[in-house]
């Protein structure tokens, strides 16, 4: 087999000409002294050894120009999610991404840019609702977000079930709307972080996603390239989370800690509980009805105290409050003021988007089939297992099993009990809504509504943890 080598100069040079941070990416490449081998890479780490800066650029520079295959890349990935990274050789991928684009920057912003990001989880609708928040206390918030991802939710197909809003922005119309208005929610926009893109893709079928250093890399690339100063992770822990276990989301959180260190960003974490459903709905137009509920001030306890425990740090970090309780009394009382829902309304009008028209149209959730979920026994609700009810979202139409899968807006479930709560048998603690004639229901749950019924008892009863109340802690 012949090696590949990186493309030549005269190459890249005509990858991204726009990207003023490419420069450095493409300068990092010309200093080198030696080819990039792409066999002696992969060799290098199935042996558990290191590649230098030098390498992981000029490995993504070939990737990216098509002269590295996707199996030969492949290959390199599988090393990594077996052998593992240095942290230099994380900060020199993280570098990589985030050079392989533009940088979005802001010359006319009077306030500082901020982001925040959730490695994910079932009915995780912080981000509509603490953006406002940040931008009605004084942030200024370009938020890039993602499609849905295997059993959890995405906040862009939680935005378009709002009729009208878009989500695919040109990098002008972004710059313009966060320096009028202070905040924009998008999808993965322009020329940003293209590296990442292609990158994450190639994970995605070869399964290498599950690689903390590769992770890191692709979630801070993208916030590197933000351009925001002050960066806060939610990083979800438990049973309907990426991250199952407390281990591997503190490694996660301490590597995305020390790239943001590495770069000159102000970057923490907050580990945040995922073994049940943020919320009592799961559902994009389900979760936008519950966030627009929270910023009139009836948010759910336990997704109120995320939105605040993250919103605080952000305020503390950037210089807007001086202590945590300050912080959480500004939010709350941006929230009770409605200032925060005047500022989501103003996001959602200068997207498309139109609240009068949503409300209109969340009468068709009442047009889906509707199926009670009751509780067998008698007692306190210790657990309602996350990764079980976001999977059973997902059949119902809520998400994809695949890319060209259609998204069913109003599919979902909303939850009458949480955890905590006593039920009573017989009792009816989570009601389930989809289309019978949803290709993805059909072969998932079933051809007919009985079908569907019983497939969907089938995947809750078990879901549901009632232990006795004189047992439960």
């Amino acid at each position: 087999m012949t090696a590949r080598r990186a493309p030549s100069r005269s190459r890249v040079r005509g990858l991204i000409t726009r990207s003023r941070a490419y420069r450095t990416f493409k300068a990092i490449i010309a200093r080198m002294e030696h080819s990039f081998d792409i066999l002696s890479a992969i060799d290098t780490k199935k042996r558990g050894g290191a590649l230098s800066k030098g390498d992981w650029h000029a490995f993504l520079v070939g990737f990216l120009a098509k002269e590295i295959p996707d199996y030969q890349a492949s290959a390199l990935l599988m090393a990594v999610v077996l052998k593992g990274m240095t942290d230099d050789e994380t900060f020199a991928l993280t570098e990589a991404v985030w050079r392989s684009g533009e940088t979005l920057s802001f010359p006319n912003l009077d306030r500082p840019l901020v982001d925040k990001h959730s490695t994910g989880g079932v009915g995780d609708k912080v981000t509509p609702f603490l953006v406002p928040l940040l931008v009605a206390a004084g942030c200024a918030v370009c938020k890039m977000s993602g499609r849905g991802l295997g059993h959890t939710g995405g906040t862009i197909d939680k935005l378009e079930s709002i009729p009208g809003f878009r989500t695919s922005l040109t990098l002008d119309e972004v710059i313009s709307q966060v320096e009028s208005i202070g905040g924009a929610i998008v999808g993965q926009t322009g020329n940003l972080a293209p590296a990442d893109k292609k990158l994450y893709a190639l994970r995605d079928v070869t399964g290498t996603v599950d690689s903390i250093p590769l992770i890191v890399a692709s979630i801070m690339g993208k916030k590197l390239a933000g351009g925001a100063g002050v960066i806060v992770l939610d990083v979800k822990v438990g049973d309907g989370a990426f991250f199952e276990d407390i281990e591997s989301a503190e490694e996660f959180a301490r590597l995305s800690v020390a790239v943001g260190r590495k770069f000159g960003r102000n970057v923490s974490c907050v580990l945040t509980r995922m073994d049940s459903p943020l919320g009592y709905a799961v559902g994009n137009a389900l979760e936008m009805r519950e966030v627009l509920e929270s910023l009139k001030g009836n948010a759910p306890r336990e997704l109120l105290e995320v939105a605040l425990a993250l919103g605080s740090e952000v305020l503390l970090r950037a210089g807007l409050a001086e202590t945590s309780d300050a912080a959480r009394d500004k939010l709350n009382s941006l929230i009770d003021n409605r200032v925060a829902m005047h500022v989501f309304e103003s996001i959602v009008s200068a997207q498309g988007g139109s609240l009068a028209k949503f409300a209109d149209v969340l009468g068709e959730i009442d047009n889906r089939e509707k199926v009670s979920v009751i509780a067998r026994e008698t007692g306190r609700i210790a657990r309602i297992r996350a990764r079980a009810v976001g999977e059973l979202s997902r059949a119902l139409g809520a998400g994809r099993f695949t890319l060209d899968d259609a998204i069913d807006p109003f599919a979902g479930l909303l939850l009458a009990k949480k955890p905590g709560d006593h039920v009573t048998a017989g009792e009816t603690w989570a009601a389930c809504y989809f289309d019978p004639a949803n290709p993805t229901v059909c072969a998932k749950l079933g051809e007919t509504k009985e079908e569907a019924s019983a497939a969907i008892g089938d995947i809750l009863e078990p879901a549901i943890e009632i232990v006795d109340a004189g047992d439960y802690q």
